[in-house]
């Protein structure tokens, strides 16, 4: 996401809390957060997916294949 979009997060949240804010703000504060939001699940997922979990024998498996493992046990 841009910094730019984080910054009129930023201001839209100071507006709302100095006044109401229209209706046009507060549908461009709801889509900058959904925007957002979406970019950080989207980048936490991205980090699971290439998380590797290390067992004691020294192999080494995706964290996913690691969850699989674990649960058949």
């Amino acid at each position: 996401m841009l910094e730019e979009h984080i910054s009129r997060i930023n201001e839209l949240a100071k507006l709302a809390r100095e006044r109401e804010l229209t209706r046009e703000e507060q549908a461009e504060r709801q889509s900058l957060r959904e925007a957002y939001l979406a970019n950080f699940r989207k980048n936490f997922r991205d980090q699971i997916e290439h998380t590797v979990v290390e067992y004691p024998d020294g192999s080494k498996v995706k964290l996913s294949e690691a969850y699989r493992k674990d649960q058949g046990n």
